[in-house]
């Protein structure tokens, strides 16, 4: 058996021997110069197409594949696949292949530093073989026997410092491989490496963000159901208090007037009292309205909306337009609320921080999906500095940034235009049930 680093890239005599007595065998004879540059070019073009793939295709599998058929076309191989490590039981298992049975893909697993394979992982190089049944450490030998086959190249496949699997490559009779077949296998196995490398660690950041947003979901659903439970109790009795102390108040103030009572101050404070009241009992009503707007359950999540924005906006003198090409199909409870907040929000920042004069609000239907757009003519922002922190230590377009959240937490996505003295459009995208 001969194993050849990754790192390093072997002379002819170094690749290949033969496992039946052990010894060199001599290298090929060269081929003509026309061939050898041909084949050169073959190398090149096969690399250039393997890369292609793996910075154009997105599919695992796909890629793998590619880059089997291509290298099997290259060095007249009929078998291929690659075998990838599973993590946590360390074993190597089939997870592409070509010219291979299913049934021999199938019962082929292999542990680390076990077999050829085994050895090819735990060490890091690359095992050519001119004949792999005389090979006395290769494993499952019968079902090697019985597929047919006999050269063998398995090369490791890199991402940083770590072996993720190997490439391996045979043919149904033994055959010397070259050194630039082996300068090709090393280049395919780190393009390969890489694209298995991206792919986990994408696949991990995918799966935190789900844990995230179900995390997430949980903590705004409990959130709600508190709002919910707050609201509903400042509703039935702090509100109703109120009312009560307000009408009181002005009963009061009347009966003063009734009976002629003629002291000044005391007129003048009764009255105050009964202003505050008033200013007190509408204070807690727009904290009922914000944490959960009874309008969102008895009437619906349009007029909602229309009644927060009117309020909002209108006693600032900012003229508001809502476009309403058609109704929109039900949202889910989860939806409503989120888009609710995300209103919320982004009329906020308006209220703040724009100095606009005319909003508008659009829904439009399309297809499984609604697009909510608030647009503004204020005096706009750099969008480029959304998350950056200022002189005071606090984050531009913190209220975006949250509302962009909100909207990926039900699987939307938020986007916002805005450039300095041309106002802001805010634009939620997100799925119908």
């Amino acid at each position: 058996m001969t194993m050849v680093a990754g790192a390093s890239r072997p002379p002819v005599n170094q690749v290949s021997v033969s496992t039946g007595e052990r010894e060199r065998q001599p290298s090929a004879p060269a081929l003509p110069e026309r061939a050898e540059e041909r084949k050169s070019l073959d190398a090149l073009l096969i690399l250039s197409q393997i890369t292609s793939t793996v910075s154009g295709l997105s599919e695992l599998d796909t890629i793998l594949r590619v880059g089997v058929q291509k290298t099997l076309e290259f060095i007249g191989g009929s078998f291929g696949g690659v075998m990838l490590l599973d993590e946590s039981k360390q074993r190597l298992r089939y997870y592409v292949y070509q010219g291979l049975s299913a049934e021999f893909a199938q019962k082929i697993v292999v542990k680390s530093g076990e077999g050829v394979n085994g050895k090819v992982v735990s060490t890091g190089k690359a095992i050519l073989l001119d004949d792999i049944l005389e090979e006395p450490e290769a494993l499952h030998g019968d079902l090697l026997k019985t597929e047919g086959l006999r050269s063998f190249i398995s090369v490791p496949l890199r991402f940083r410092e770590a072996v993720l699997g190997v490439l391996n490559c045979a043919s149904p009779r033994p055959q010397h491989f070259t050194e630039k077949d082996m300068h090709l296998l090393h280049s395919i196995g780190d393009q390969l490496g890489l694209a298995i490398g991206h792919f986990r660690l994408h696949r991990k950041l995918q799966e935190k963000r789900e844990r995230y947003r179900d995390v997430a979901r949980q903590v705004i659903t409990a959130q709600e159901k508190e709002k919910k439970r707050i609201s509903q109790e400042l509703h039935d009795e702090t509100s109703q208090m109120l009312a009560a102390l307000t009408l009181n108040l002005k009963t009061l103030s009347e009966m003063a007037k009734i009976i002629g009572l003629e002291d000044e101050k005391f007129l003048a404070m009764l009255g105050k009292a009964h202003t505050t009241a008033v200013q007190i009992n509408n204070e807690v009503n727009r904290i009922i309205s914000d944490l959960r707007p009874t309008l969102l359950d008895s009437l619906g999540f349009i007029p909602a909306i229309r009644h927060y924005a009117e309020s909002s906006l209108l006693p600032l003198e900012i003229n508001l337009q809502l476009d309403i090409m058609e109704t929109p199909a039900p949202l889910s409870p989860e939806g409503e609320v989120n888009l609710f907040r995300w209103v919320q929000g982004v009329i906020g920042n308006i209220v703040q921080h724009s100095r606009a004069r005319n909003v508008t609000i659009s829904f439009k239907k399309k297809q499984d999906q609604l697009r909510l757009r608030i647009e503004d003519d204020g005096i706009g922002f750099d969008v480029s500095r959304i998350g950056q922190t200022n002189s005071k230590k606090r984050r531009h377009g913190l209220g975006l940034i949250i509302a962009k959240e909100r909207m990926k937490l039900i699987g939307g996505d938020c986007s916002v235009q805005s450039q300095p003295g041309r106002g802001t459009t805010v634009t939620a995208v997100i799925p119908l049930i």
